[in-house]
């Protein structure tokens, strides 16, 4: 397991897992809480515009099977094209919180897509909108492409972290962009999040390895032939790979290196 002093901050609040969800694509409602559940994930992101402006009117939404209490809601603006609907869906975001006690909370995952064939964000709408958002008081977490220089002004705005793609959304290509991503990594101060594209847990390895911060994913999840396998594959795939990035790769070498050299069995003779 992963040392319990080794920590997620974002904004004022503080993760054990490094692991986020999505809600959406499940086949049943079962699938999407036990997998959940298996994951460890302590947070979950939902978009607001598939849900119910008032949830105690709607007795089947699966945000009521939830433990509200181990989780913390990650609103999102999927489906925005511009940061003035982002902007709009973020506030209704706040308010979801609010219908499950967290009335604190106002983080939100900003996407800004105004692009239908390949959901590729919005650089400038994003900026527009995370800056209104910020100076609103919100933990705001910008979904962005692989942009090392778009990660360090939505930074300098004040965004609590920088999440670039890996592949586009629901691709499951993995990760296509990773010179940028890494560039993202090494100077970035706020947290990276690889978001959108991984597909297997050996992706999501691959991108806290690389000294990601945490990964976020849904589809790879929500249409594994077993959701709930698969959340918890991804659930160590994450640990595994911080632990790795923790101990530190062994240097690459360009020849053979004996594991058991002839002076050290000299030495034993």
């Amino acid at each position: 397991m992963i040392d319990t002093f080794d920590t997620l901050k974002i904004g004022d609040k503080i993760f054990n897992s490094r692991l986020m969800l999505g809600t959406g694509k499940y086949r049943t409602v079962d699938d999407a809480v036990n997998s959940i559940t298996k994951s460890g994930c302590e947070m979950v992101t939902v978009a607001i515009r598939r849900l119910p402006t008032n949830l105690s009117n709607d007795n089947t939404s699966f945000l009521k099977s939830l433990d509200w209490e181990k989780l913390w809601l990650l609103p999102n603006t999927a489906g925005s094209q511009t940061a003035e609907e982002a902007i709009r869906m973020a506030f209704l975001g706040h308010e979801l919180a609010c219908q499950i006690g967290q009335e604190d909370n106002f983080f939100v995952k900003l996407e800004v897509i105004s692009d239908p064939k390949y959901l590729l964000p919005d650089p400038i709408g994003t900026l527009k909108a995370a800056e209104f958002l910020i100076k609103k008081g919100f933990t705001v977490l910008p979904y962005i492409n692989a942009d090392p220089m778009l990660a360090l002004h939505l930074e300098d705005l004040g965004c609590a972290t920088v999440m670039p793609l890996g592949s586009p959304i629901g691709s499951g290509q993995g990760l296509n962009n990773l010179a940028n991503i890494q560039i993202i990594i090494e100077n970035a101060k706020v947290p990276v999040i690889v978001d959108a594209g991984i597909g297997a847990p050996s992706e999501a390895t691959l991108a806290m390895e690389m000294g990601a911060d945490g990964v976020l994913l849904n589809t790879a999840v929500a249409q594994a032939k077993n959701p709930e396998k698969m959340a918890l594959a991804m659930n160590l795939g994450v640990q595994a790979g911080r632990l790795a990035y923790l101990a530190g790769r062994m240097e690459r070498k360009y020849y053979a290196d004996a594991s058991s050299p002839v002076q050290h069995i000299s030495k034993l003779i």
